[in-house]
């Protein structure tokens, strides 16, 4: 895997959850609210790692990273995480509230049977 061992793994947490997408948590077919909620946040945290990565705070390992780097020095794979990882987070959260919701929707039918 070497170089793309970041992006596999990324690739991986959007193949596992796209399930969740066709099952009906509705994500991706909300393509403004997505946006609402990571961009702000995404951006906040490239700030955070262009600032580290400056001060010699932190890196990345390059034997596991591409090599291609947006300014600042920030790795793709990184700009990746901060889509993909919330993405799959909001995906996950999406399906639960839909899960929670027909639990809750059939013992209300059983009640009142």
């Amino acid at each position: 895997m070497g170089k793309f061992e970041y992006l596999i793994v990324l690739a991986a947490c959007v193949l596992v959850t796209l399930p969740l997408e066709m099952a009906g948590a509705r994500v991706y077919r909300q393509p403004k609210r997505l946006a609402r909620a990571l961009l702000p946040v995404a951006l906040v945290f490239l700030v955070w790692d262009a600032l580290a990565i400056a001060a010699g705070v932190w890196g990345y390992a390059p034997e596991f990273m591409t090599g291609v780097h947006a300014p600042f020095a920030i790795p793709l794979e990184e700009i990746l995480f901060f889509v993909v990882i919330p993405i799959c987070g909001l995906l996950t959260y999406e399906m639960v509230q839909l899960s929670l919701t027909a639990v809750r929707r059939r013992g209300e039918r059983a009640v009142r049977r």
